[in-house]
C-alpha cells in the first residue's frame, strides 16, 4: 500500500498544482516515506515543490518533549534553511504572518484515532486560519491505527478545549484526511482542502486492522508511542493522564498499562472481572510490576496492570479500551473508596476543570466512577447512543 506522502511524491499528476506555489508543510518525526526519509528532506528534493516554511505540532517537529504542555521554540531548519514554526509553543493557532509565508499546506501527520490526540485539533486551527487567509490545506493521508471501531462518550457543549475539538467520540474511527472532511462541513469552513488519499489501505484487514504490519515500519508520532499495542490501547489508557495512577510513562510500555505503589492489580483485575466480563474482550490483563524512572511514581515500585493487545489474544472487533480504563477506575473506587484518583491541575491550557473531566470531554465518566450505585449498564446507557449516532454521522465523510 502508499500512504498520501508517497503517492504524491510518485505521482507528477498528483503535484501538478503545487507547481510555482509556495509550500508549508505540518509534519512530525512519524511523517516518513516506505524508505524512511523524512517528508521535509523527501519535498526539499522534489524540482516541483518549493518548500517556503515548516509548522511542528505538539511534541515539536523533532518529537523530543515528553510530557504536555512543554512548548516548543520556533527555529530554522539546520539543512533546508526553511523557519520552523511551533504550534505549541507561545501560540497553538498559527499567526497570522505566518500564514503569509505560503500558499498551500501541506499536512502529514500520523494519527492515533484518538479525540484527545492534539495533532487533530491542530488540524482544525491550521483549516480555520486557511478560511481567513485564503491558503489552500492539503492533507497527505495515512493509516488510523486504531481502525474503523467507534467507542466513548462524545464531547458536550462547553467542553471544547486543545484536547476537545469537537462533538466527537473518544475513539473516532477516521484518518485525518476523513476528520478534516468532517471539521469542515460540521463548523462549516469555506477552505480549498484536497487529500492526497491512501492506495489500498485495508482497515479491517487482520493482522494490523488499521495499521499495515509487515509493510511498514512503525515511528513513533510522539515520544511515549512507541507501538501498535499502544495506539490499540490509547483511547482508554490516556484517561490516566487525568488520574494519579501511572499509565506507564518512564517505562519501555508507556499508555499500556496501570499501576501505582499502593493498589493490588491483581484484586484490581478479579473485581473487573466480577464487575463486567463482556467489556474485557478482545484483550488479556496481567498482573505485573514496574518502577517510573520519571514522571508519576517515579523511582517507587509499582503494582500494575497491563493491557495485552497483541499476539492470538487480540480481538479487534471486541477490545473496548476506553471500558477496559473506565472499569479499572471502577475496581479501584470499589476497593478503595477513599483512593485518592483524580490530579486536579491545569491539563492542556484548560484551567479550573478535573483534568479526567477535560479528557473525556464532560464529568460522565467520573461520575459514574465515584457513584457507588451506578453499574455498568448505566455507563453503556450513556455511552451506546452517542456511538451508534456517530458511526452513522461520520459515514458520508469515508474515503476507504
Amino acid at each position: 500500500m502508499k500512504f498520501g506522502l508517497d503517492r504524491l511524491l510518485s505521482d507528477p499528476d498528483l503535484r501538478r498544482d503545487l507547481k510555482g506555489r509556495r509550500v508549508a508543510l505540518l509534519a512530525h518525526p512519524a511523517s516518513v516515506t516506505a524508505d524512511l526519509t523524512h517528508a521535509v528532506d523527501a519535498l526539499a528534493a522534489c524540482d516541483d515543490i518549493t518548500l517556503t516554511a515548516l509548522f511542528g505540532p505538539q511534541h515539536g517537529m523533532k518529537g523530543d518533549l515528553q510530557d504536555n504542555m512543554m512548548e516548543s521554540p520556533d527555529y530554522r531548519d539546520p539543512v533546508h534553511g526553511v523557519p520552523v514554526f511551533s504550534l505549541y509553543g507561545e501560540v497553538r493557532r498559527p499567526k497570522d504572518e505566518w500564514m503569509e509565508t505560503f500558499d498551500v499546506i501541506l499536512i502529514d501527520l500520523q494519527d492515533l484515532g484518538c479525540r484527545i490526540y492534539t495533532y487533530v485539533t491542530t488540524l482544525l486551527y491550521v483549516l480555520e486560519a486557511a478560511q481567513k487567509h485564503g491558503k489552500s490545506v492539503w492533507v497527505l493521508d495515512r493509516p488510523n491505527p486504531a481502525g474503523r471501531p467507534v467507542e466513548g462518550l462524545t464531547l458536550r457543549p462547553g467542553w471544547e478545549s486543545f484536547v476537545g475539538a469537537g462533538p466527537i467520540p473518544m475513539r473516532h474511527g477516521l484518518t485525518m484526511g476523513e476528520l478534516g472532511q468532517w471539521f469542515i462541513h460540521h463548523f462549516r469552513i469555506d477552505v480549498d482542502y484536497h487529500v492526497i488519499t491512501m492506495e489500498n489501505w485495508s482497515p479491517d484487514q487482520a493482522p494490523g486492522c488499521g495499521w499495515p504490519l509487515l509493510e511498514r515500519a512503525w515511528v513513533n508520532p510522539s515520544p511515549n508511542a512507541p507501538n501498535l499495542s499502544m495506539a490499540r490501547a490509547y483511547a482508554g489508557t490516556v484517561m490516566l493522564e487525568g488520574a494519579t495512577l501511572s499509565e506507564g510513562r518512564g517505562t519501555t510500555r508507556p499508555l499500556e498499562l496501570f499501576g501505582a505503589p499502593d493498589i493490588d492489580a491483581r484484586a484490581v483485575i478479579a473485581e473487573m472481572q466480577a464487575l463486567a466480563p463482556d467489556w474485557l474482550g478482545g484483550c488479556v490483563l496481567r498482573d505485573m510490576w514496574f518502577e517510573p524512572t520519571f514522571h508519576k511514581h517515579v523511582g517507587k515500585l509499582c503494582s500494575g496492570v497491563q493491557i495485552h493487545v497483541d499476539g492470538p489474544h487480540y480481538d479487534h472487533a471486541a477490545f473496548r479500551p476506553w471500558r477496559v480504563q473506565a472499569l479499572g477506575f471502577k475496581a479501584i473506587r470499589r476497593l478503595w473508596p477513599d483512593y485518592d484518583l483524580w490530579r486536579d491541575f491545569p491539563y492542556e491550557y484548560a484551567f479550573g476543570k478535573l483534568p479526567v473531566d477535560v479528557i473525556n470531554g464532560g464529568p460522565s465518566l467520573r461520575e459514574w466512577v465515584d457513584d457507588p450505585a451506578a453499574t455498568p449498564a448505566d455507563l453503556d446507557a450513556l455511552t451506546t447512543p452517542d456511538e451508534a449516532a456517530w458511526t452513522e454521522e461520520r459515514r458520508p465523510f469515508l474515503l476507504y
